[in-house]
């Protein structure tokens, strides 16, 4: 409808600028927004006011002007000026209920691009070091990024989903030198376990697991182990002794490291893999940092950069001149002892996904990577002489509430609530909800009792119970031997002129763009919203009205047809979500 109202609005500005307004400039888009009062017609457009610069006129002669030679339409019933110079447009009933016919042809369709943009766009998400369970802090970044992939989908983007596997860095050896050292304990060798390691019972398990595999293969006299290399302890250096032990380690195993760290990569990554699948997100790939390097494409990205002069050699290191494109300073690329950085491989990382042919590449990152934006877009543009193919989107910390009071984490003290158990304690359905209800930027306190009542305060269980109510009245229809008849239903919508009715049909309406602007705002919860106020108009809706009028059968067909499409659209906005349309709750 509103593309229907711009092309009635652009035919009466060339008109208006043909005749009574010759230096009129017209628009090359057209604003036009839905009204917040019914009292001010359904849409608004504020395009008299924003020609009246070009026009050299007062908008409101500019208004009347426009609405004078504006094309006659069959969907509009009157238009008038509002204000300093507003047009607004009042629809027709057959305009407004067309919209219900629409969401019942479309189906599943309904709120989806109807012709695919031809982009390609990367969506990179979670891509937590694989060195421990997934806590509730990455299940908000995971919800987040594959809501973000089923929204640009529904745009008409061509999407991937991408876990990048970070397996080539420090937190890896650490978590590989903890195991060693569970493992240690199990064959009584006594080595003061790392002030800066990985605690969690997890890491003993893979400790028995590598002892139930290898036996006493990986065993190591303390006094070897420690030979140079001291205590830990809390008032010493507690990575130097980590970094110490890692060392002594990888020297004293020889290729056992290998196969400590493969099997703590191996686990935690098929833990994680199992994890995200029951929370319903499934990749298209799961990338490895490690093959960076092993493929030449660390060293492929370098020279690519050498090649276009944002390099420099300073110090015997090789940096990013990363300065000069809007970052607070340069970046070491390589270190002075040949060592590439991380910010090196995440480089080539990028490079890699745009060599693949994505247009965009959307990386949904936690909260504490604010300060590395920068320079990833200092990267991005010497790459490709623009920021523009990289979006950011940040998910902010999560607070979790039990009976009131807030559960602390640390993972590495290995104390902290993971995925699974939320899962298991509230389900996915709330899960996901409550983690995209709210914008990304702003943390989130995450209420337990709340996702877990059955109340009105609950929003996944009010927009839930809004489509199981709706299949309660089609099986209360069924029982009252009332046969549903969606063609008579569909003559009849002009029967429709309650105030709630007329509301939910707006709502209906304004569905797909509320969809391609969270969409393009990377916001998922600006659909959760408008289900929301979908779901609270029909249970107003059905707390106010009868659906099955023995003596109306018209009203009673076009009350059914209406909230058959109300199903629709809820169903399809929780699909979007992750989250399921229960029948019957």
């Amino acid at each position: 409808m509103q593309d229907h109202i711009a092309e009635l609005l652009r035919a009466a500005l060339e008109q208006v600028a043909a005749g009574p307004f010759p230096t009129l400039e017209i628009p090359g888009r057209i604003g036009i927004e839905r009204t917040r009062d019914a009292a001010h017609g359904d849409f608004a457009s504020n395009v008299a006011m924003a020609s009246a610069k070009s026009a050299r006129a007062n908008p409101r002669q500019i208004a009347e002007a426009i609405i004078a030679a504006l094309p006659a339409s069959p969907q509009v019933e009157k238009v008038e000026i509002a204000g300093p110079g507003f047009i607004n447009f009042f629809l027709t009933r057959d305009a407004a209920t067309a919209v219900v016919g629409a969401v019942l042809d479309a189906g599943a369709a309904y709120g989806r691009a109807s012709e695919p943009t031809g982009r390609r766009v990367m969506v990179e998400f979670v891509s937590a070091n694989p060195n421990g369970p997934l806590h509730v802090g990455h299940g908000r970044g995971a919800a987040l990024g594959d809501c973000i992939a089923n929204l640009l989908e529904a745009a008409g983007h061509e999407i991937a989903r991408e876990y990048y596997v970070n397996d080539a860095g420090r937190q890896m050896d650490i978590l590989a030198a903890s195991i060693w050292v569970r493992y240690l304990e199990l064959h009584q060798v006594s080595v003061n376990f790392p002030t800066g390691g990985y605690q969690g019972e997890y890491v003993r398990q893979i400790a028995r697991d590598l002892d139930d595999a290898h036996g006493n293969r990986f065993v190591q006299s303390a006094g070897a182990i420690l030979d140079g290399l001291g205590h830990d302890a809390p008032a010493g250096d507690k990575d130097a002794f980590v970094d110490g032990l890692i060392a002594r380690m990888k020297a004293l195993l020889g290729d056992g490291f290998a196969v400590v760290h493969a099997a703590g990569l191996d686990s935690q990554l098929a833990d994680i893999r199992d994890d995200l699948e029951g929370f319903g997100i499934v990749y298209d790939r799961w990338f490895s940092e490690a093959s960076l390097v092993v493929d030449g494409a660390v060293e492929h990205a370098l020279e690519r950069l050498k090649a276009s002069g944002h390099t420099v050699l300073r110090d015997g290191a090789l940096w990013l001149k990363s300065s000069e494109m809007g970052d607070e300073k340069d970046r070491v690329l390589v270190r002075a002892n040949g060592a590439y950085t991380y910010f090196a491989t995440d480089i080539a990382y990028h490079l890699n996904k745009l060599e693949r042919g994505f247009d965009t590449l959307v990386n949904v990152w936690g909260a504490d990577h604010h300060g590395y934006i920068p320079r990833m877009r200092a990267a991005i543009e010497a790459l490709t002489g623009s920021d523009e193919p990289l979006v950011v989107r940040l998910s902010q910390f999560v607070s979790l509430f039990r009976a009131g009071e807030k559960v602390g984490m640390s993972t590495r003290a290995g104390e902290f609530v993971t995925l699974r158990e939320l899962r298991g304690e509230v389900g996915v359905d709330a899960a996901r909800f409550f983690y995209v209800m709210r914008s990304s930027d702003q943390p989130l306190d995450f209420d337990l009792a709340l996702a877990t009542s059955q109340s009105n305060d609950n929003p996944v269980y009010y927009i839930q119970y809004a489509h199981a109510r709706i299949c309660s009245v089609f099986q209360q229809a069924a029982d009252a031997g009332v046969a549903y008849d969606e063609q008579a239903g569909r003559a009849a919508l002009g029967l429709l002129t309650e105030a709630h009715e007329t509301a939910l049909m707006g709502l209906l309406s304004s569905y797909p763009e509320r969809v391609q602007q969270a969409a393009a705002q990377f916001a998922p919860n600006i659909v959760a919203n408008a289900l929301r106020d979908v779901a609270d108009q029909f249970h107003s809706y059905y707390n106010a009205h009868r659906f099955l009028l023995a003596d109306d059968p018209a009203r009673t067909q076009a009350r059914l047809t209406l909230v058959s499409a109300v199903r629709q659209v809820l169903a399809n906005g929780l699909g979007l979500l992750g989250v399921s349309a229960p029948e019957s709750m």
